[in-house]
């Protein structure tokens, strides 16, 4: 009995020994050297993350960002034999020529029954639908309302009058209301914490190349959802794109798998291609 735990600890020291000798041997620091280089490059070039949970005034809200420079922003409505995409999860999964795998896609404006945007709405430099400048009720027709666009090399987002006005070369564009932020200033009809709570999804410019994409996880008022793009998203204009049971997100990163109603136009988002 003595002899055998003799004998186990004397093998017990023994590769402990080796182990020591192999951990202070030149080879085996290099090794072990190039082993976290390779992680800490590895960590340093991976992708950052496109969505993210953020929290404000006490709401918790999912935020995506969608930068020109790495990624290519469009539009569906229909498919080629004319009949509505519907689902998120049933866009392009990726794309040829300078796009690649979809990242995240979502709701884009609101639509009638048959899935037909309200207002204006371009897909591939085709003007699908005309502007609508009619008065009316709903939170649409909240005038100032707004629209989103892509074109070749920018993202913007512009009250209706000044779009139809300016006229940008757009490629793609879709009009929804109210506008949330007019050049940092909250829509004047929106108040401090009053009017209808609901689940809300909008769009803000953070600059010429640079959209945030936000859902509130909860019910939250318009002047609730219009600060969290001016506060805490940096954004001077965004514009609401709709409430209630639409707001959907569609994000392999998240597991999220989209709507479960169909929708109406949506925005996909792909990694660009160098």
């Amino acid at each position: 009995m003595v002899s055998d735990a003799r004998t186990a600890l004397n093998r017990k020291r023994g590769i402990e020994f080796a182990t020591a000798r192999r951990s202070s041997s030149p080879l085996f620091r290099t090794g072990f050297g190039l082993l976290v280089l390779w992680f800490s490059a590895h960590s340093a070039f991976a992708e950052p993350s496109s969505c993210d949970a953020v929290v404000h005034e006490g709401s918790k809200y999912t935020v995506c960002e969608a930068d020109l420079r790495r990624h290519v922003v469009k539009l569906f409505w229909e498919r080629a034999d004319g009949e509505p995409y519907g689902y998120l999860s049933s866009l392009p999964p990726s794309l040829g020529g300078h796009a690649g795998r979809l990242l995240f896609a979502t709701n884009a404006g609101m639509y009638h029954p048959d899935y037909r945007p309200v207002g204006l709405y371009i897909e591939n430099g085709k003007h699908l639908v005309r502007a609508n400048t009619k008065a009316g009720p709903g939170n649409f027709h909240m005038k100032p309302n707004g629209i989103f666009y892509v074109t070749k090399d920018a993202v913007g987002i512009l009250e209706t009058s000044a779009f139809l006005r300016q006229k940008p070369p757009a490629d793609f564009a879709t009009q929804s209301g109210p506008m949330l932020l007019i050049d940092g200033r909250l829509h004047p009809r929106f108040a401090r914490d009053g009017g209808y709570r609901k689940r809300r999804s909008g769009v803000g410019l953070r600059d010429s190349n640079t959209l945030l994409f936000a859902i509130s996880e909860g019910e939250v008022s318009f002047g609730q959802f219009a600060r969290l793009f001016r506060q805490k998203l940096q954004c001077n204009h965004a514009l609401f794109l709709d409430g209630g049971s639409v707001p959907s997100l569609y994000s392999p990163e998240l597991h999220r798998t989209g709507n479960l109603l169909p929708l109406g136009p949506m925005i996909g988002v792909y990694d660009r291609k160098n």
